[in-house]
């Protein structure tokens, strides 16, 4: 245990350092004034506080959910609901204010999962190092294609299927290109569209449907795309066996057992209809 933590009276904060997916960095902490631990400022975010920190035996989350305002310039709304944050990596951890370089007390470690709103507050949801004992570490079987589309296991060029545009109009949850794109109708459904500049430059949106002149984003985004925004589109696979064939020629790569009989015949019993 840290010297710090036995003395009679305690000066001692919560520390929060985030780290997301391309490597933007931040800090914060519940004491009343910023500061900088481990060369990070950590910026004063009082009403910032974890739930409860349990530890169990058993392969439950443990993981804490964090409760707070949206008073912060380093964090937004905005950032939140169009997902710069999903998947940020997390530490929470206990610190000497008074001496911040004297070290830290590790507390949980984890990555951000599900936000949710009321007001100008949030929960964030933590998912704890248990997370991983949850996610599957040989495929299943399936008559879809497993593979993302054009990776390694695919086997396609991604650069072949990549399309510049530029947003004419927005229309709901519709972008209309400021000059017609030559691919067949849907071939951006199960693709994605990239923000290449303006506020949201970055952010990746699913697509739904699409024709030469525009495509049909699979849900509405929760900010407003500006008109004149470049955009970068994927175009998309439905994974299923007749598509890879005939549309891509790519048969033999299909990550798939599309001729595999499904539960309905293998529990199939003599006399059943």
């Amino acid at each position: 245990m840290a010297i710090w933590l036995e003395g009679p009276v305690t000066s001692v904060a919560y520390g929060w350092r985030l780290e997301r997916r391309d490597g933007v960095t931040i800090g914060f902490t519940s004491h009343d004034r910023d500061v900088v631990q481990a060369g990070l400022v950590l910026r004063a975010s009082p009403g910032m506080r974890p739930t409860s920190i349990v530890e169990t035996l058993g392969l439950e989350d443990d993981g804490p959910d964090i409760d707070g305002a949206l008073t912060a310039d380093a964090i937004s709304a905005d950032d939140l609901r169009t997902g710069r944050w999903d998947g940020a990596y997390l530490e929470i951890f206990l610190f000497d204010w008074t001496d911040p370089d004297a070290g830290r007390q590790l507390l949980a470690t984890g990555e951000l999962g599900a936000i949710s709103f009321t007001g100008d507050a949030f929960k964030v949801e933590f998912l704890g190092l248990k997370q991983a004992f949850n996610r599957e570490i040989a495929p299943s079987t399936s008559p879809s294609c497993r593979a993302v589309f054009a990776d390694a296991s695919c086997g396609l060029n991604r650069q072949r299927f990549r399309h510049l545009a530029r947003v004419a109009a927005v229309n709901g949850n519709r972008l209309i290109f400021a000059n017609p794109v030559s691919v067949p109708v849907d071939a951006f459904a199960y693709g994605h569209v990239r923000m290449l500049d303006g506020a949201y430059a970055g952010l990746t949106l699913e697509l739904q449907a699409s024709d030469a002149s525009g495509v049909t984003l699979a849900e509405r985004p929760g900010f407003a795309i500006e008109p004149a925004t470049s955009v970068e589109l994927v175009e998309g696979c439905d994974k299923q066996i007749s598509t890879c064939g005939t549309r891509f020629a790519n048969a033999v790569n299909f990550r798939g057992e599309p001729y595999l009989p499904g539960n309905d015949l293998l529990t199939r019993y003599p006399g059943a209809n």
